[in-house]
Order: C-alpha cells, then sequence, then structure tokens
C-alpha cells in the first residue's frame, strides 16, 4: 500500500504546484483569431479594434466580426517590412484622423523604405491621404524598418525608422534617414524647436539618433516621458527614455556583439552618449510595449510590458527611480509576441503571431 500512497502524494502535490504555477501566471482570451503578424493595433470609440498586419491589411473588429479597410497605399512587403504600427489622432473622435507606417518602394532609387502616412477613417476607407514622411534613399536590404509611433502630451507625433541594416553609416549621421527617432507636429510640419532644424543638411525631423531597430514606443502615462526600447544584435537589446537631441550609441557603444561572435565594439558606455535604461543580454528580441496604468490589474498596475519574439513571452518589468528592477514572464509560449496595448477599457491586449489577439484576464 506505501508505493500507492506515495504516488497518490505525489498526484496531489504535482496538481497543487501546477494550480499554484498557473494562478501566478496570467491567463488569457483570444479575442481576434487567424491574424498572421499583428504588428499593430488600436481602438476606436466605439470599441472596436483597428489593427495591422505585415502583409498589408488593415482590420476593423468588432463583436466578433473583421471589416477589412480599404484605401491603403501600395504597401510592400519585403523581408521585415510591410504594414506596420497604427495610431489615433488624439482628436480621433472629432476629426477620424490616424497615422501608420509601412514600407514604400516610392523613389527614385531601387528598394524600400519606411514611411509615415496620414489619413482620415470614414465608413471603412482611407481618405485624404498624405505621405508625412519618407526615409530615403530606398534600400534592398530587408532588415530594420523600425516602426512605432506615440504622441506626448503637447501632441507631438513620434515615430521611429531602423537603422536599415547599414549600422556603420545612418544611425550616427544625422544628415541622414534611419536609426533615428523622429518628431512631428500632426500635420507633418517640423517643430521650430526640433533639435537639428539648425544644423546644414540635418534630417530636421530627427529628435534622437544612435537607434539600431526600435520596435517599441509608448509615452510613460505616469511622466509624460517617451519610452523606446530596440533590438540588438547577438545581445544589446535595450530600453531607452528619449531626449532631445541625443545620441543613444549604436553602434559605437553597445552591449551585444556580431551574430557570429565577434565583437564590433569594446565598449557598452561613451561619454556624451545615452546609456540604456535596462538592457536585455542574450537578447529576446523585443517587439511591442505598454504601461500598465489600469486598475483591472492591481498587481501589475505601474508596470512596464514588452513582447519578446525570440523567447515567446511578455516580460512585466518592475520600474524603480527610473530603472527596471524586477522582471517576470507572462503568457509564456503563445507564441511570438508582436504588439502590446492598453485598451479603453483598462484590459491589456497582446498582439501574437499566428495565434491572434489576445485579452489578459486579471
Amino acid at each position: 500500500m506505501q508505493p500507492i500512497k506515495n504516488l497518490f502524494l505525489f498526484i496531489t502535490l504535482f496538481i497543487v504546484a501546477s494550480s499554484y504555477a498557473q494562478s501566478k501566471n496570467y491567463k488569457h482570451q483570444i479575442v481576434v483569431k487567424d491574424v498572421t503578424i499583428p504588428w499593430g493595433f488600436t481602438f476606436l470609440p466605439d470599441g472596436s479594434m483597428l489593427y495591422t498586419e505585415k502583409k498589408g491589411k488593415m482590420t476593423i473588429f468588432k463583436d466578433g466580426k473583421k471589416r477589412e479597410v480599404f484605401g491603403l497605399p501600395r504597401v510592400v512587403e519585403y523581408s521585415q517590412g510591410g504594414l506596420m504600427d497604427v495610431e489615433l489622432h488624439p482628436n480621433f473622435k472629432e476629426n477620424r484622423i490616424l497615422y501608420f507606417t509601412y514600407s514604400s518602394g516610392a523613389g527614385e532609387e531601387r528598394g524600400v523604405n519606411t514611411a509615415l502616412m496620414k489619413a482620415e477613417l470614414r465608413e471603412g476607407r482611407l481618405v485624404n491621404k498624405k505621405v508625412l514622411y519618407k526615409a530615403s534613399p530606398n534600400s534592398r536590404r530587408g532588415q530594420h524598418f523600425g516602426s512605432r509611433i506615440a504622441f506626448d502630451r503637447e501632441g507631438y507625433l513620434y515615430f521611429s525608422i531602423g537603422d536599415r541594416g547599414n549600422r556603420d553609416v545612418n544611425p550616427q549621421d544625422i544628415t541622414r534617414d534611419c536609426g533615428k527617432i523622429y518628431r512631428l507636429k500632426d500635420d507633418g510640419s517640423i517643430p521650430e524647436d526640433n533639435p537639428f532644424v539648425n544644423k546644414p543638411r540635418a534630417k530636421r525631423a530627427i529628435y534622437s539618433y544612435g537607434h539600431r531597430n526600435p520596435q517599441g514606443m509608448e509615452m510613460n502615462p505616469f511622466t509624460g516621458e517617451i519610452w523606446t526600447h530596440e533590438h540588438g544584435p547577438r545581445g544589446g537589446d535595450e530600453i531607452n527614455i528619449i531626449q532631445k537631441g541625443k545620441n543613444y550609441g549604436w553602434p559605437k557603444a553597445s552591449y551585444g556583439i556580431n551574430y557570429s561572435g565577434t565583437k564590433f565594439t569594446n565598449k557598452t558606455s561613451i561619454p556624451g552618449m545615452v546609456d540604456p535604461l535596462h538592457h536585455w543580454t542574450p537578447s529576446i528580441a523585443p517587439s511591442g510595449m505598454a504601461f500598465v496604468s489600469s486598475n483591472k490589474y492591481p498587481k501589475l498596475r505601474g508596470k512596464l510590458l514588452v513582447g519578446s519574439l525570440k523567447f515567446q513571452y511578455v516580460s512585466v518589468c518592475t520600474l524603480k527611480n527610473g530603472k527596471v528592477v524586477k522582471e517576470e514572464k507572462i503568457l509564456n509560449n503563445l507564441g511570438r509576441v508582436r504588439s502590446i496595448e492598453q485598451g479603453n477599457d483598462g484590459y491589456i491586449y497582446v498582439g501574437v503571431e499566428y495565434y491572434g489577439i489576445v485579452k489578459l484576464l486579471p
């Protein structure tokens, strides 16, 4: 009888342990099914969700039904590029204006680069479209398009473009696009106090430089700061707080190494350049980020959520004095986490590649 008792005890302990592990992790509910790569999404005033797919499709989802948005420009799905982020104007309810980024082949050179477009959403169609920014020159390289969009409290529009795989030229040169965070007015004009408006030949929309491939950007609702994260190579993924005119070091300073295992710099910090607030080594391949300001999740409020493409989880970052002091993993192994947003209803939603958009349950 003793072996049977031991087996019963083992099974009981296993069940208790499993329940405890599950209770510590957050469950989820699939909201939108059959989504390939949900690069970005946001929520309309009527409670519907507007999401993009990298393959060049924009969709409105409400009450279990999908409705395709028509009128997109020509989106070139090219390696890591395609239809990327989408963000509503702060006064969308009145003006129906939204913004999105995509890879565009417009221009004289062969290849593609990241573009930012403004449009109005009217009865399921994009109208009054205007390209506010198109990075140049085009490139035939397939990596590092960025791209995220965020507004600050003053109504300025920020967006990111990656270095397009040309690390030794683009990120440190303010006369060239790519490897930058840009700031515009909501109509696409250049703010008079942008840091490089009076620099000869400089790209006047640049707000900060020395970035590799920022695929997370969000205004911190508690401080008003613009926070980003970006991919490193092997190691050196970073979280940064964006400051006017600052150099964030890539590729002169990095915690990463080449994919081959060799070094491209022996410096992780350089005087006059901004050190990352936090870095991941080895890389987690971060994409999507959101601050939790909702009361739906008492234990998450005030924390930062970052998706991992490589390891397929959401990192819950506990912040203290502007630093990440603790990380926990939730939603493990659902798939590659591409996008995260806090909805108008206070719930957290997560876009997972080839799985769907899910709601995090309290």
